[in-house]
């Protein structure tokens, strides 16, 4: 037969300043808590130990940094995932920046160093500027054909 503690469960709420939810009985001495009747009964029970408040329960953050390692890692970013047009996600002018300014730099060292002449230099500048080069080694393959030929 089940006791109802639901007085005594009132009372300690109020004497701890927590929710009934967060009270804690103990399960061996039911009967004695069954007989508290007044708030000062139930301070005793507390200074025995046999009422106690639970600790605030936090929500975990577990899955949610499990979820942020594997993002970090570039796992779901699939196509279901994706909201919007490719270049609404990558504009296309920061791809072309992103894609001429190491073949500008790398057109720079040939002629710095000097594998290239500066004539060779500005017809490569160029063919860079038409978008001729997907990247910097297919401009490095490209330019060993000039060199084979």
């Amino acid at each position: 037969m089940e006791m109802d503690l639901r007085l005594q469960r009132r009372l300690a709420a109020a004497i701890l300043k927590c929710g009934e939810n967060r009270i804690w009985f103990d399960p061996t001495a039911l009967e004695d808590i069954s007989s508290a009747a007044t708030k000062e009964d139930i301070r005793e029970l507390i200074a025995q130990g046999l009422i106690k408040r639970k600790p605030v329960e936090g929500t975990s953050r577990a899955r949610i940094r499990k979820r942020m390692m594997q993002k970090r890692k570039g796992r779901r970013r699939g196509h279901g995932r994706r909201r919007g047009k490719k270049t609404a996600r990558m504009p296309k002018k920061r791809l072309w920046i992103n894609r001429i300014r190491p073949i500008r730099r790398r057109l720079r060292e040939l002629r710095d160093s000097g594998k290239i002449d500066r004539r060779t230099y500005r017809v490569l500048y160029r063919k860079a500027k038409g978008g001729e080069f997907r990247s910097v080694s297919h401009l490095n393959s490209y330019i060993e054909t000039l060199v084979k030929v």
